[in-house]
């Protein structure tokens, strides 16, 4: 019998507020979108996993919603679920933007201090600053004594991933390949459809459209004229959104319909019919029921 080559492997959550750059740093690490990107904050709802193999290492990273007091059941839910990833995980890290820590990211560091697995600091967007900058950010987190390693990185331009891979490889335990070397996310395609179509809607429309808005993917599992035929609905909570999202004419809703469909090909690698409808439900993001029925974990919710 052969044995089989140890490895590297574990599981990182990744923390930090809310548009602090989580789900585009896991994009790089994993060389393809598996996580939304927007400039408003609170994009991510859900844990999303990405994997990363290499020759030695398989890091499945978990980017979790933005940490933020919470509202409505939804944020409720969000939290919940950025906070449960301090469990069963291997290794977290901790994004931060390179100025002075604030209220939010101070209560963040303070929930680690409960952490029982090594927490890194990861200092994003160091492209926008003079690194003579970080030296006081660092010295100010670093008398927290949580963490093991301070890493000044960009999740934009590549600054500081190749260290950060090194760092990984430190601290990961031997383990076994949990996913297929070819495998990028342990999410369904009809998740990352929905998901692609949200990320339309959080870059075309304004104010508070984007956030009360979710997407359920209907059907996506018949082909004609060889094309997928993909059926997904938009929920919005009022009637006015409900307006604005189709636009004059149908011309908005058309457009979500065009980036998401070259979207969903890209990531899908075949032609897509993509089929749009938009209806109300008021106050879905404070209905538990509704919640569950288009996919939030209801031990989440409890």
């Amino acid at each position: 019998m052969v044995e089989e080559k140890k490895i590297k492997s574990g599981f990182v959550a990744l923390l930090g507020r809310p548009n602090v750059g989580k789900s585009t740093l896991m994009n790089y690490l994993v060389g393809q979108k598996v996580a939304i990107t927007s400039s408003k904050p609170q994009t991510t709802r859900n844990k999303i996993s990405g994997i990363l193999t290499t020759g030695d290492m398989q890091a499945i990273f978990i980017d979790t919603p933005g940490i933020f007091k919470p509202h409505l059941d939804l944020d409720d839910y969000m939290d919940k679920a950025s906070l449960s990833s301090l469990n069963d995980v291997d290794l977290i890290l901790f994004m931060v933007e390179p100025e002075k820590m604030g209220k939010g990211d101070a209560y963040i560091a303070e929930l680690l201090q409960k952490a029982t697995v090594p927490v890194l600091l990861l200092i994003n967007k160091v492209d926008t600053v003079n690194p003579n900058e970080l030296l006081p950010i660092i010295d100010q987190y670093r008398k927290l004594n949580i963490f093991k390693e301070f890493l000044p990185v960009s999740a934009t331009q590549g600054i500081g991933i190749s260290d950060l891979f090194q760092v990984l490889h430190q601290y990961l335990p031997e383990g076994p390949k949990y996913y297929g070397t070819d495998q990028i996310t342990d999410r369904p395609e009809y998740f990352m459809v929905a998901e692609l179509i949200r990320e339309q809607i959080l870059k075309l429309t304004a104010e508070e459209v984007p956030h009360a808005t979710a997407v359920w993917v209907e059907q996506m599992n018949k082909h004609e004229n060889n094309k997928l035929q993909i059926e997904a609905t938009i929920y919005v909570e009022k009637n006015g959104q409900k307006g604005i999202i189709i636009g004059k004419g149908g011309k908005m809703l058309k457009q979500i319909g065009i980036n998401s469909r070259l979207q969903i090909e890209d990531l899908l690698g075949e032609k897509v019919n993509l089929h749009l409808w938009v209806k109300v439900q008021h106050n879905w993001r404070s209905d538990p029921q509704f919640l569950r029925r288009i996919g939030y974990n209801p031990k989440d919710l409890a």
